[in-house]
């Protein structure tokens, strides 16, 4: 896990594919908040499209590459839950702090990857890590 959270910290802006409610794929750049009791967790608002489409289907993968060309795959079940010590870790970014102000707002929605599970990789040729 170690491994995966220092990646995802060394790269910040991801890219989260869902199925939208359409059926079709959507990619969208989001932010890795950080690792607490084990678990990935991100943030969203629950007035947005994504938040929409991952109540319908839960099943996301996020993707990255540094600038050195190794790349993460994961993926997992977004678990929305309203975890007040998950709310103050990502309202400590300033980013996400700008968007909504405290860790109580009604549209700030945290969640964490259930069952995660992925590869960290590069073109070395060497096998890539897998979690």
């Amino acid at each position: 896990m170690k491994k995966v959270v220092e990646f995802l910290k060394e790269n910040p802006v991801q890219y989260l594919a869902t199925v939208g409610r359409d059926g079709k794929a959507k990619c969208r750049p989001f932010m890795f908040a950080g690792e607490m009791e084990g678990k990935l967790w991100f943030c969203t608002n629950n007035q947005k499209d994504v938040y929409k489409d991952m109540q319908e289907n839960p099943y996301v993968q996020l993707s990255v590459s540094s600038p050195s060309y190794a790349w993460i795959r994961l993926n997992g079940r977004a678990v929305f839950e309203n975890n007040m010590a998950a709310k103050e870790m990502c309202i400590a970014n300033p980013i996400v702090k700008s968007q909504y102000q405290t860790a109580d707002n009604p549209i700030f929605e945290v969640f964490y990857l259930e069952n995660a599970h992925g590869v960290i990789a590069d073109f070395s040729g060497n096998p890539p890590y897998e979690f």
